[in-house]
Order: structure tokens, then sequence, then C-alpha cells
């Protein structure tokens, strides 16, 4: 969310200090894979069940989009070139929305679940204490 929060608050830069227009930016992810292998895992390479949850995954690194960003017509702009032509940023404000609130909802469901088992262990400590 921090990378899509900087591509909208930059949606307007025309000028870097690396010189030229800002360029979107994004997260390289990768699977996680896990060394040991839990109970779980074991038995179901025992029995032969092929499907298992994945491991999830790690952000890898934060990565930049070189693609050209729409021209407009400004010959007054301090950034404008020869022709008068301003190069924006690549970023769309839709898109980077869209992005952000699918990664809010996907956060928002991982607490669920992540309350739901903490509920669910201790309705059973309880269960177990009786």
């Amino acid at each position: 969310m921090d990378v899509i929060s900087n591509n909208i608050a930059n949606s307007n830069t025309t000028r870097t200090d690396q010189g030229g227009a800002y360029h979107r930016r994004y997260v390289v992810f990768e699977p996680r894979e896990r060394t040991i292998d839990s109970f779980e895992q074991l038995l179901q390479k025992a029995i032969g069940f092929k499907k298992s949850a994945g491991e999830g995954v790690r952000a890898v690194m934060i990565a930049e989009d070189d693609s050209q960003g729409p021209l407009v017509y400004d010959p007054g702009h301090p950034d404008a070139n020869e022709e008068g032509y301003v190069e924006k940023p690549n970023v769309n404000v839709v898109t980077e929305m869209v992005d952000m609130i699918t990664a809010s909802r996907a956060y928002e469901a991982n607490v669920t679940t992540i309350n739901a088992a903490k509920s669910m262990a201790m309705k059973a400590l309880e269960i177990s204490g009786r």
C-alpha cells in the first residue's frame, strides 16, 4: 500500500532527481518456500495427496515501470521539450485506487482468518478445561 500511495502522490510529478517524469513503481513478489516440511505436508506426501495450501508470497523488490507516460502539449511548462511536449507520469490513478482497495481487502481477509483461528483455539482450550 505504501508503493501505491507513493504512485498516487506522484501522479503529477514531471521532474524527478533522476530527470524526467515520475515512473510508476510496483512490488515484485515470489512464492515462499518452506525448507522444513510440516507434519501435515509429510502426511500428504505419504498418502499421495498432491494439492496443498501454498506458503504465501514475499516481497522481493520494488521495480520501476519504464514505459513512457503520455505526452501533453504545454509549451509554457518548464519541463517541456523542444517541440513543447511535457511527459506526464505513467500513473493511472484509477488503476492505483483499484490496486489499493484490493490490497486493503486482502489484508482484512487475512486479519479475519487469523482472528477466526485464534477464536477456535480459545474455544478448544475452554472445552478441554471443563
